[in-house]
This record gives C-alpha cells, sequence and structure tokens, in this order.
C-alpha cells in the first residue's frame, strides 16, 4: 500500500469558536498544530453563511500554513470564487452544495455541467490552482470529469462508510470501478466524506492510486478521546504512514 496524504479538515474547530463567539479555539494555533503533528494539508470548506469557516479565516490562514491547503466549495457562488482567487490554494475541491446545506451529500453530474466546469476548471488553472471535482462514484461521470480539464477528482465516499460495516467488499466495489476507470483516462485521485479509523484502512488498502484523504468530523471527534496529536498519527498510519 502506498502512502496516502491526510488533509485534516479543520471546519469542525471553526464551529466550536463560532458557538460561543470568541477566538476559542484558536484556529490559525489548530491549524499549525495540525500540521505540527504530522497533517500533510489543511482543508476548509467555507460556506456563504459562514457557520464555521469565515472568509476572514481563509485569508488568514494562507501565510501561515506550511503544507498543502484546499479549499472545498461551491463556484457558483462568486463569494467563493473571488476568495480562492485572491489566496491561490494548492488546491480548490468544487462541490454542487445547495446554499445552507447541511453537509456534501452528492457529487456533480459531470455530464450536464460539462460546459460550465469546463469554464470554471480553467479560470482556476489559469492562476496556477490544482483543481478536483467532487464526484460520486459513477464511471460515467469520472469519464465526464476527464473532459471538463480537471487535475483530479474527489470520491464522494459516504455510501462506503454507511454501507461498510454491513458488507465492506460489496460497499467499495463501485469506488475500486470509479478509480480504475479514473487512472484509465489520466485523472488523479482524492476521496473524503465520513471516512474514519474503522473503515480508511480498508478503503486504502484496496483503492488504486489514491493520493489524498480529506477527513474532518470523524477525525475531530475522535480527538475527543485520544488528543489531536494521537488521532492525527493514527489517521496517518491509517493511510499508510
Amino acid at each position: 500500500m502506498s502512502t496516502i496524504r491526510l488533509s485534516v479538515n479543520i471546519n469542525k474547530f471553526a464551529t466550536l469558536r463560532n458557538s460561543r463567539g470568541g477566538n476559542n479555539p484558536n484556529l490559525l494555533q489548530v491549524a499549525a498544530d495540525c500540521e505540527r503533528f504530522g497533517a500533510q494539508g489543511i482543508t476548509v470548506h467555507p460556506r456563504p453563511d459562514e457557520r464555521h469557516i469565515r472568509y476572514a479565516d481563509v485569508h488568514a490562514l494562507k501565510p501561515l500554513l506550511t503544507t498543502e491547503f484546499n479549499i472545498e466549495g461551491n463556484p457558483h457562488e462568486e463569494k467563493f470564487v473571488a476568495l480562492v482567487l485572491q489566496t491561490l490554494p494548492a488546491q480548490v475541491t468544487l462541490v454542487p452544495d445547495a446554499l445552507n446545506q447541511l453537509t456534501s451529500d452528492h457529487g456533480w453530474d459531470t455530464v450536464a455541467n460539462q460546459n460550465y466546469l469546463q469554464d470554471i476548471v480553467g479560470l482556476f488553472q489559469a492562476h496556477g490552482i490544482r483543481t478536483s471535482l467532487f464526484v460520486d462514484p459513477d464511471e460515467r461521470m469520472v469519464a465526464a470529469a476527464k473532459s471538463t480539464g480537471t487535475n483530479r477528482i474527489e470520491l464522494y465516499t459516504e455510501s462506503y462508510a454507511q454501507h461498510f460495516t454491513a458488507n465492506r467488499e460489496a460497499a467499495i466495489a463501485p469506488f475500486v470501478r470509479a478509480a480504475e476507470a479514473a487512472a484509465a483516462v489520466g485523472l488523479e485521485l482524492n476521496a473524503g466524506h465520513d471516512l474514519s479509523l474503522e473503515n480508511l484502512p480498508f478503503f486504502a488498502e484496496r483503492m488504486p492510486g489514491l493520493l489524498e484523504v480529506s477527513i474532518g468530523h470523524a477525525l475531530v471527534c475522535d480527538a475527543l478521546y485520544l488528543g489531536l496529536e494521537n488521532t492525527i498519527q493514527l489517521y496517518r498510519k491509517a493511510c499508510g504512514s
């Protein structure tokens, strides 16, 4: 199993901070500590209502980070596009979230949105930003993603997490097929959503060509019991480090 990079999504830390106002926990310190404890990237997903990561947080984080910065969001939001172009992260992950959506729950229809995605991917790439499209484990959507010009796709892994305990082989099968389809057309591969210490090792072992996972909610929940440094190290181990 090759080593897979771990990007820690720090949205939940921002949610905790925002619940009481003030600056506790200090998000910039959290990001720096995640890097110090072994995170190989930091992910944020700002939303228009700023219920967790704020746009100002993204600007503040950019000059402080020493690892890869990944900004997720819906490019239909003009403010999001402006934020990405102002901060120039290493990677932008485009997610088709609806306004006020609780969490991401589907990938792009890369066929129906082909022309739009070509344009927005080209815009970000023209500024030197690697692009990744959030997609379901559907070989047809993977093939159409290639035509947008994107560098990577991120497979939406909620269905894998939901069915892992009942039948891990059946749960991972469509993801393996999607990964093979990505490799066949030359797309690089990320994955994320509801990956955990329970289901990540099997996923990492079985997924061909997987480069990076983005994990937030489960990692933060584990950190409440195990401590942040220990938890990040455990997730690194689950990734093959």
